[in-house]
């Protein structure tokens, strides 16, 4: 067999159509479709050409933008994940798109700057049909704020939205702060306090509908641009230029040579290069069930006592929920598959944002929580809140490209900087990046993308699909795939088919976010199960 055609170095970067394909090697050249049948032929197709230009290690949104960046650039990359896409802390996200906001009231203006940009790119061309205007609601009752917090808070926003015209972002997408009254912030958030409120401040940021859904779409569109992505696959023994793949499911392995590797495995980077030094910081998130705050359109945001920069969030989310998050500890000692916040944490939670309610949440409205943890580089001591979020590349002595750091806003600008070091690095023939401009699976601009159907279709659908949702309708049926849970049997269909699911946990837990509640992933388990399996059966090459 001969390996995946990769995009033609000839071919126009700034199409929208895509790659320019030559004679079809594959049944899957110049497709976004990630299957098992795809999986098995390229696996094969490595076997009998393991000379690579680029080899991407890490399944996160970090790796799989750098696939992206990289295959779109011209390189035949492959891109290998040891458990799934969006495995990592890609999937344990507050779902924000922010423009850097906290990090210009600690004074690191770079990085600020820099999110703000990359929000603008991601809202308005590589994912808009992904990300909405989130409004931000700081309500104003006296004794939640100290004396003058008000005033920074909305000097801080004042802040947040110049950081928005410097990045060209419209002001249509994204309103202007303003002043609201006790009866808008109410119809904003139901559930806010009445005793005392004076109104609130109102910014807008950038919301995902889902961050693990932003990870697929970028392995997709990388796939398109005939990256290989190869999910349950190890890489052992890795140096700058040769890895040992390990196909987990079958046990088979092979070697591949390649011009250059990069090392996008966030909080596992130390397993992959030893010289890289990490302190984790731990995020936890507990949710509710949205009816307990009215069904807020508005993420109600909470000061921190004693802080000036840090918030609770209260953020509406798909499937009828609310996360409450975050917290920023220390998180040493080995590196768990799913990590899990603390009985701390919780409390630290729920005591913040019940200063804010009417009616205060107990553990019994808790019905899910979920934490990640981010790669942060140690630079000593302090707490890691205070650390910076700068990302870094790194080439260990091994000639590995790391990429650490960052954060979900800016992982474009991770990818470009890490391709461009291994480019420059090991002199490998790529055009340069064109990513900001790129638009993906699903998004308006791409080449697969359709309007929005004429029959009825679940508004929800269309939130997670974008312009794709014709091609979710052709793969099933639109019912539920349990009572109260608006993700359709299609959908289920459809992440086996075309987004590379191989099992029950990767469609409950990462192509839908059933698996975040318990009790929701118990009730559409069995649905799930029969829908995966006779999608399985019913994929092959075409």
């Amino acid at each position: 067999m001969t390996p995946t055609a990769a995009s033609s170095p000839g071919s126009h970067p700034g199409s929208p159509a895509g790659p320019s394909v030559g004679p079809s090697v594959s049944p899957f050249a110049g497709t976004s479709r990630l299957n098992a049948a795809r999986r098995t032929f390229e696996l094969e197709a490595l076997a009998d050409d393991p000379h690579i230009d680029l080899l991407v290690i890490g399944g996160g949104v970090t790796g799989a933008g750098a696939a992206l960046d990289a295959a779109s650039r011209g390189l035949r990359t492959v891109l290998v994940e040891a458990r799934d896409l969006a495995f990592g802390t890609s999937r344990w996200s507050s779902k924000l798109v922010h423009g850097g906001l906290r990090y210009l009231a600690s004074g690191r203006v770079k990085v600020a700057r820099e999110s703000a940009v990359e929000r603008g790119v991601l809202m308005t061309r590589t994912a808009p049909h992904l990300v909405r205007a989130l409004p931000q609601l700081v309500p104003l009752i006296p004794d939640l704020l100290r004396p003058g917090q008000a005033s920074l808070i909305r000097a801080g926003f004042h802040a947040g939205d110049a950081l928005r015209l410097g990045a060209g972002t419209p002001g249509a997408l994204l309103p202007r702060v303003r002043r609201v009254d006790a009866a808008r912030t109410r119809r904003l958030v139901p559930g806010v306090r009445t005793a005392g409120l004076r109104g609130a401040l109102v910014a807008h940021d950038g919301q995902l509908v889902d961050d693990a859904r932003l990870v697929v779409a970028l392995a997709r569109t990388a796939a398109q641009y005939g990256a290989s992505v190869l999910t349950r696959v190890r890489a052992e023994s890795v140096t700058g230029t040769s890895a040992r793949l390990v196909d987990t499911l079958t046990g088979q392995t092979l070697t591949v040579t390649a011009g250059a590797v990069i090392n996008a495995t966030g909080v596992w980077a130390g397993e992959v290069d030893t010289s890289i030094k990490l302190r984790p910081s731990r995020g936890a998130h507990l949710l509710v069930d949205a009816a307990t705050l009215g069904h807020p359109t508005a993420a109600l945001t909470v000061p921190v006592p004693g802080s000036t920069s840090r918030f609770v969030f209260a953020l509406p989310q798909q499937l009828g929920r609310v996360a409450i998050g975050l917290t920023d500890e220390d998180a040493p000692g080995p590196i768990p598959d799913e990590p899990q916040p603390t009985e701390a944490e919780l409390t630290f939670l729920l005591d913040t944002v019940n200063a804010a309610l009417a009616t205060e949440l107990t553990r019994q409205d808790v019905c899910g929580a979920y934490a990640g943890l981010r790669p942060l580089i140690d630079t000593g001591g302090g707490n890691t809140a205070d650390i910076s979020r700068e990302h870094a590349v790194l080439e260990s002595p091994s000639g590995v490209v790391t990429v650490v750091g960052g954060k979900l806003t800016t992982y474009r600008r991770m990818a470009e900087d890490a391709v461009d070091a291994a480019v420059r690095l090991r002199g490998l023939p790529a055009r340069t990046c064109w990513t900001a401009r790129l638009p993906l699976v699903g998004a308006p601009g791409h080449r697969d993308s359709r309007p929005a159907p004429a029959s009825p279709v679940p508004a929800s659908l269309l939130a997670r699909h974008g312009g794709a949702a014709h091609e979710v309708l052709a793969a099933g049926e639109l019912a539920p795939v349990a009572d109260d849970l608006d993700v359709t049997r299609a959908e289920i269909a459809y992440a086996v088919t075309h987004e590379g699911a191989l099992d029950t946990a990767d469609v409950l837990d990462r192509r839908t976010r059933i698996g975040l509640v318990k009790a929701d992933a118990e009730r559409a388990r069995k649905a799930v199960e029969e829908i995966v399996a006779e999608a399985a059966s019913e994929i092959a090459p075409q």
